[in-house]
């Protein structure tokens, strides 16, 4: 449908680089940009698509040129997908945390059997969509999976996946079989690595029992963690490439 007209005035190319690639012999160079698609259904819901690049200025305007494309096209519920690194083990199904406002997506909240988060801290300026799209009528909902931390992974099909089990379960998007196939090829891999790392070979059970610690019970004074030998021995090694999956 569209996207930023000049993107520089939101973006920093030294962190989002453009990219040079050759078309009929010619070279071009294909400038990093926030863009907007959509896909209709016969039955159910429609859907914008914001490939949404975070603006590192007039942050404010960017998030007010969003507000007024839902407006434009009536949006009933904003949806965020993202993704984080945290100190979960690759063997274990991707955990899911998220929140809601809304009376309807608040209980498919509830339905995906996401945990709500109760993160406070640094975060990006586009937040404030979420935050103000109520005062417009629109419900929000937010998935962020959490990411294995110490693996370098160039495409994460582990975490596509589970996120689209949550797009599944709510909306009925479906899900190609190629994506479950390689998310199942690189939690192997990644297996192969962990068993040529001694120090992830001994993180990685204490990583499990905290897994299962999360998915029982999240206690109200913060999630259990690592002892701090672990710690510390996790941090270790997460300064250490053990390659890429």
């Amino acid at each position: 449908i569209g996207k930023l007209a000049r993107p520089g005035d939101f973006l920093d190319f030294t962190r989002y680089r453009p990219m040079l690639y050759l078309e009929e012999g010619v070279r071009r160079v294909k400038i990093p940009n926030t863009t907007l698609s959509y896909a209709k259904r016969e039955k159910g819901n429609d859907f914008l698509f914001l490939r949404l690049l975070e603006p590192h200025a007039r942050g404010e305007d960017f998030v007010d040129s969003v507000l007024e494309i839902f407006k434009v096209f009536k949006v009933k519920r904003y949806c965020v997908l993202g993704s984080m690194y945290d100190a979960v083990p690759h063997t274990k199904p991707l955990l899911v945390n998220g929140r809601a406002a809304g009376k309807d997506a608040e209980q498919d909240l509830k339905k995906a059997g996401v945990q709500q988060s109760n993160y406070q801290g640094p975060t990006t300026i586009t937040h404030l969509i979420a935050q103000n799209s109520p005062d417009l009528g629109i419900e929000t909902i937010t998935f962020i999976v959490s990411l294995p931390q110490y693996v370098n992974m160039e495409e994460d099909y582990l975490g596509k996946v589970r996120l689209l089990e949550v797009m599944n379960l709510l909306y009925d998007i479906p899900i190609d079989k190629k994506d479950f196939d390689k998310a199942a090829r690189q939690r192997s891999l990644i297996s192969q690595k962990v068993e040529g790392s001694p120090e992830l070979k001994q993180v990685l059970p204490h990583l499990e029992a905290i897994y299962g610690m999360r998915i029982a019970k999240k206690e109200s004074e913060g999630m259990p963690g690592l002892s701090p030998e672990m710690e510390e021995k996790f941090w270790e090694t997460d300064g250490k490439d053990i390659g890429k999956a």
